[in-house]
């Protein structure tokens, strides 16, 4: 399967991923946990990676990581909104 890069990434969610974590004081490590309690198995790494935009993100893995960080989805596609 070919992964496409917008922009030179692979996701563009990243970044408020990162941003959100780092508010609510939760290292990479605990969303990893956190994760794999939801049945996600994502590692500390695969987590940075997402946050610098090199890896891609599955729906379902968006969908966890925003539950586990209390945020709607629509909270990691900052302007969406406005379409």
């Amino acid at each position: 399967m070919k992964i496409y890069e917008y922009d030179g990434k692979k996701n563009i969610c990243g970044e408020q991923i990162r941003k959100i974590r780092m508010e609510k004081k939760m290292s990479q490590a605990a969303l990893s946990r956190a994760l794999q309690l939801e049945g996600i198995t994502i590692d500390r790494y695969s987590i940075c990676r997402m946050e610098k935009g090199e890896r891609f993100i599955a729906d379902y893995e968006l969908i966890k990581i925003a539950g586990i960080l209390d945020v709607p989805v629509s909270f990691f596609f900052p302007g969406a909104e406005d379409k």
